[in-house]
Protein backbone atom coordinates (compact mmCIF):
# COMPACT_ATOMS: atom_id res chain seq x y z
CA UNK A 1 0.00 0.00 0.00
CA UNK A 2 3.03 2.21 0.98
CA UNK A 3 4.21 1.75 -2.78
CA UNK A 4 0.69 3.09 -4.48
CA UNK A 5 1.28 6.15 -2.19
CA UNK A 6 4.33 6.86 -3.17
CA UNK A 7 3.92 6.02 -6.63
CA UNK A 8 0.35 8.65 -6.47
CA UNK A 9 2.53 11.04 -4.79
CA UNK A 10 4.84 10.81 -7.37
CA UNK A 11 2.45 11.21 -9.94
CA UNK A 12 0.79 14.32 -9.41
CA UNK A 13 4.16 15.95 -8.40
CA UNK A 14 5.09 15.29 -12.07
CA UNK A 15 1.74 16.62 -12.90
CA UNK A 16 2.42 20.22 -11.26
CA UNK A 17 5.69 20.40 -12.53
CA UNK A 18 6.51 23.61 -14.15
CA UNK A 19 7.84 24.24 -17.43
CA UNK A 20 10.47 26.49 -19.39
CA UNK A 21 7.33 29.28 -19.62
CA UNK A 22 5.99 28.24 -16.27
CA UNK A 23 9.05 29.16 -14.44
CA UNK A 24 9.44 32.50 -17.00
CA UNK A 25 6.34 33.70 -15.93
CA UNK A 26 6.55 32.65 -12.27
CA UNK A 27 9.76 35.13 -12.24
CA UNK A 28 8.66 37.66 -14.13
CA UNK A 29 5.65 38.74 -11.79
CA UNK A 30 7.65 38.59 -8.76
CA UNK A 31 10.03 40.74 -10.77
CA UNK A 32 7.43 43.24 -11.90
CA UNK A 33 6.03 43.94 -8.63
CA UNK A 34 9.01 43.97 -6.39
CA UNK A 35 9.40 47.91 -6.78
CA UNK A 36 5.67 48.57 -5.91
CA UNK A 37 6.91 49.34 -2.22
CA UNK A 38 2.88 48.29 -1.64
CA UNK A 39 3.29 44.73 -2.20
CA UNK A 40 5.43 41.73 -0.51
CA UNK A 41 5.42 38.98 -3.28
CA UNK A 42 5.98 35.13 -2.44
CA UNK A 43 6.49 32.24 -4.90
CA UNK A 44 5.16 28.68 -3.68
CA UNK A 45 4.24 29.77 -0.28
CA UNK A 46 2.16 27.55 1.42
CA UNK A 47 -1.36 28.60 3.09
CA UNK A 48 -3.11 27.11 5.64
CA UNK A 49 -6.21 25.67 4.74
CA UNK A 50 -7.69 23.95 7.76
CA UNK A 51 -10.13 26.73 8.52
CA UNK A 52 -12.19 25.05 5.62
CA UNK A 53 -12.77 22.34 3.98
CA UNK A 54 -11.49 21.64 0.37
CA UNK A 55 -13.72 18.88 -0.66
CA UNK A 56 -16.42 20.72 -1.55
CA UNK A 57 -13.84 22.06 -4.25
CA UNK A 58 -12.72 19.24 -5.51
CA UNK A 59 -9.33 19.88 -4.30
CA UNK A 60 -7.26 16.44 -3.34
CA UNK A 61 -5.04 18.95 -0.81
CA UNK A 62 -6.17 18.52 2.50
CA UNK A 63 -4.56 21.71 4.93
CA UNK A 64 -2.69 23.77 2.37
CA UNK A 65 -2.61 25.12 -1.14
CA UNK A 66 0.49 26.59 -2.76
CA UNK A 67 -0.29 29.75 -5.33
CA UNK A 68 2.50 29.81 -8.08
CA UNK A 69 2.93 33.31 -6.36
CA UNK A 70 0.88 35.26 -3.70
CA UNK A 71 0.98 38.96 -3.22
CA UNK A 72 0.80 40.50 0.37
CA UNK A 73 1.02 43.82 1.80
CA UNK A 74 4.67 45.26 2.31
CA UNK A 75 4.32 44.86 6.29
CA UNK A 76 4.01 41.24 5.53
CA UNK A 77 7.50 40.39 4.53
CA UNK A 78 10.62 38.64 6.10
CA UNK A 79 10.11 37.34 9.78
CA UNK A 80 12.84 38.40 12.06
CA UNK A 81 10.99 36.25 14.89
CA UNK A 82 9.84 33.26 13.36
CA UNK A 83 9.48 31.19 10.09
CA UNK A 84 5.81 30.40 9.04
CA UNK A 85 5.66 26.84 7.22
CA UNK A 86 1.90 27.69 6.15
CA UNK A 87 0.70 31.19 6.44
CA UNK A 88 -2.29 31.65 8.29
CA UNK A 89 -3.52 34.88 6.85
CA UNK A 90 -4.66 34.97 3.35
CA UNK A 91 -2.85 37.31 0.74
CA UNK A 92 -4.83 39.21 -1.35
CA UNK A 93 -3.61 38.01 -4.94
CA UNK A 94 -2.87 34.94 -5.57
CA UNK A 95 -1.49 33.86 -9.03
CA UNK A 96 -1.79 30.67 -11.11
CA UNK A 97 0.13 29.71 -13.90
CA UNK A 98 -0.94 26.59 -16.08
CA UNK A 99 1.77 24.50 -17.05
CA UNK A 100 1.76 21.70 -19.95
CA UNK A 101 0.09 18.95 -17.25
CA UNK A 102 -2.24 20.89 -15.70
CA UNK A 103 -5.71 20.94 -15.65
CA UNK A 104 -7.72 23.82 -16.01
CA UNK A 105 -10.33 22.90 -14.22
CA UNK A 106 -8.11 21.73 -10.75
CA UNK A 107 -7.03 25.60 -11.08
CA UNK A 108 -10.38 27.10 -11.37
CA UNK A 109 -11.53 24.68 -8.41
CA UNK A 110 -8.48 26.28 -6.65
CA UNK A 111 -9.70 30.00 -7.24
CA UNK A 112 -12.99 29.03 -5.63
CA UNK A 113 -11.23 27.82 -2.26
CA UNK A 114 -8.94 31.02 -2.74
CA UNK A 115 -12.46 33.00 -2.96
CA UNK A 116 -13.74 30.88 0.01
CA UNK A 117 -10.64 31.83 2.13
CA UNK A 118 -10.38 35.39 1.57
CA UNK A 119 -8.39 36.05 -0.86
CA UNK A 120 -9.50 39.07 -3.18
CA UNK A 121 -8.02 38.51 -6.86
CA UNK A 122 -6.98 35.92 -9.08
CA UNK A 123 -4.75 35.71 -11.60
CA UNK A 124 -4.37 32.57 -14.20
CA UNK A 125 -2.37 33.32 -16.44
CA UNK A 126 -1.77 30.91 -19.83
CA UNK A 127 1.62 31.07 -21.35
CA UNK A 128 0.78 28.99 -24.38
CA UNK A 129 -1.63 31.29 -25.75
CA UNK A 130 0.16 34.67 -23.60
CA UNK A 131 -3.42 35.87 -22.07
CA UNK A 132 -4.65 36.36 -17.88
CA UNK A 133 -7.58 36.26 -16.82
CA UNK A 134 -7.79 38.59 -13.82
CA UNK A 135 -10.73 37.03 -11.56
CA UNK A 136 -12.73 39.34 -8.58
CA UNK A 137 -15.29 36.30 -7.90
CA UNK A 138 -14.70 32.83 -9.02
CA UNK A 139 -16.95 33.33 -12.10
CA UNK A 140 -16.28 36.68 -12.97
CA UNK A 141 -13.27 37.65 -14.88
CA UNK A 142 -11.04 40.00 -17.44
CA UNK A 143 -8.94 38.95 -19.98
CA UNK A 144 -6.16 40.35 -20.96
CA UNK A 145 -4.49 39.18 -24.01
CA UNK A 146 -1.21 40.99 -26.43
CA UNK A 147 -3.23 43.10 -28.21
CA UNK A 148 -3.82 45.09 -25.12
CA UNK A 149 -0.70 47.11 -23.18
CA UNK A 150 -1.39 45.95 -19.72
CA UNK A 151 -3.30 44.02 -17.38
CA UNK A 152 -5.27 46.01 -15.00
CA UNK A 153 -6.46 44.25 -11.56
CA UNK A 154 -9.12 46.40 -10.53
CA UNK A 155 -9.32 45.21 -6.64
CA UNK A 156 -5.26 45.05 -6.13
CA UNK A 157 -5.12 48.08 -8.09
CA UNK A 158 -2.00 47.17 -10.25
CA UNK A 159 -1.37 47.52 -13.59
CA UNK A 160 1.57 45.61 -15.23
CA UNK A 161 2.55 45.95 -19.10
CA UNK A 162 1.68 42.15 -20.75
CA UNK A 163 4.28 42.33 -23.01
CA UNK A 164 7.13 42.51 -20.03
CA UNK A 165 5.65 38.99 -18.71
CA UNK A 166 5.64 37.61 -21.91
CA UNK A 167 8.94 39.01 -23.21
Amino acid sequence: MNELMAFEDEVNEEKEMGSRNHSFVQAKIPALLFNDERFSVFVELSLDTSQIDLKPFGLKAKEELKPDVCVYPKSVGFNDDDDDLKMQDMPPLAVEIVSPKQNLSDILSKFKAYFALGIKSCWLIVPPIKTIAVYSQPNHFKTFGMDTSEIIDEIMEIRLPIQKIFG
